[in-house]
């Protein structure tokens, strides 16, 4: 259901989570070596531009994954608002998880690395804005299924 609003803040929260697989997350650097956070991993960056996996990021990659697939999913559960909302929190659990473990991976990977210079893009927010808009699409199924159970009580 397109018309609905709670459409449109799932649609713009899976498109904010997914547009995570495109960006740089935290860009790491010393006098020698460069270094990128991306959803797979923390990646050398050699002179050639050529990239070398330093660390993986499993666990990064599947709560991106996880995170832009329960937004995108729940937009076409529409008859079934229960489990909509059930879904919306779950997300909203996984959102700021995201975040965090942006931030935990860019921390420990420079600690590890002896990284002296860390910046962290603007991505990193990005599921927290996307987890604004489940709270307001939650709160728009909640309001949805409400109508439906007070005209139910009418008849």
């Amino acid at each position: 259901m397109i018309q609905r609003i709670q459409t449109l803040y799932l649609f713009f929260a899976a498109l904010l989570t997914g547009s995570l697989f495109f960006f740089s997350l935290a860009e790491m650097a010393n006098m020698q070596e460069y270094y990128e956070l991306t959803w797979r991993g923390i990646f050398r960056i050699e002179q050639d531009a050529s990239e070398t996996l330093v660390i993986p990021g499993i666990a990064l990659s599947i709560l991106t994954i996880a995170t832009t697939a329960v937004s995108f999913f729940t937009i076409f559960l529409f008859k079934k608002r229960i489990l909509q909302i059930r879904l919306c929190g779950l997300n909203m659990g996984f959102l700021p998880g995201l975040s965090g473990l942006i931030y935990y991976m860019g921390k420990t990977g420079a600690k590890n690395l002896g990284v002296t210079d860390l910046s962290f893009n603007l991505p990193l927010i990005l599921p927290l804005i996307a987890l604004i808009l489940v709270f307001l699409a939650m709160r728009a199924i909640g309001k949805d299924e409400a109508l439906v159970r007070s005209i139910d009580r009418i008849r």
